[in-house]
C-alpha cells in the first residue's frame, strides 16, 4: 500500500506536467496561426498602400508634365509677344507695344506660378517615390517574416508528428 501511495504524487505531477505542456503547445499553435493571419493582413494592407501610392505618384507625374507643357506654351507666347512688342515700337505703334507689355506681364505671372507648381510637384514626386520604396521594403520584410513563421509552423508540426509517432500508444 505504501508503494501505491508513493506513486500517486508522482503520477499527479506527471499528469499536471502533461497538462501544462499541452496548454503551452496549444498556446504556441494558436499564436502561430494568429501570427500568420496577422502577417497576411499586414501584407494585404501594405500592398494596397503601395498601389494607392503608385497611383498618386502617377497622377503627380502627369500633372507635373501637364504643368511643364503649360510652362513651355507660356514661355513661347512671351517670346512671341516680346518680338511683336519690339516690332510695334519699331513701327511707331506704342499702343500695341503697351498692350503686348500688359499681356507679357500677365503671362510672366502665369509662368512664375507654373514654375512654383513644378517645384512643388517635384518635391511631392520625390516624397512619393520614397514612400513607395519604403512600402515595398516593408512588404519584403513582411514576406520574409511570413516565410519564417510558416517554416516554424512546419517544423513544429513535424516535431509534433514525430513525438506522436514515437509514443507507444
Amino acid at each position: 500500500m505504501s508503494n501505491a501511495h508513493n506513486r500517486e504524487p508522482t503520477m499527479f505531477k506527471t499528469v499536471l506536467t502533461l497538462f501544462r505542456g499541452s496548454v503551452a503547445a496549444a498556446g504556441e499553435e494558436l499564436e502561430d496561426r494568429t501570427a500568420l493571419v496577422i502577417l497576411d493582413q499586414q501584407m494585404r494592407d501594405a500592398a494596397a498602400a503601395v498601389d494607392r501610392s503608385k497611383r498618386t505618384l502617377a497622377l503627380a507625374i502627369a500633372q507635373d508634365q501637364q504643368e511643364g507643357r503649360r510652362l513651355e506654351t507660356t514661355n513661347a507666347r512671351i517670346s512671341d509677344l516680346e518680338l511683336r512688342a519690339t516690332a510695334a515700337l519699331d513701327g511707331g505703334r506704342e499702343d500695341l507695344a503697351r498692350e503686348a507689355a500688359q499681356q507679357i506681364a500677365s503671362l510672366e505671372a502665369d509662368r512664375d506660378a507654373a514654375m512654383t507648381a513644378r517645384t512643388l510637384f517635384a518635391q511631392e514626386i520625390a516624397r512619393l517615390k520614397r514612400h513607395v520604396a519604403n512600402a515595398e521594403a516593408r512588404i519584403t520584410e513582411l514576406d520574409r517574416g511570413r516565410r519564417i513563421a510558416r517554416a516554424s509552423e512546419a517544423v513544429r508540426g513535424l516535431r509534433r508528428s514525430g513525438i506522436e509517432a514515437a509514443r507507444p500508444y
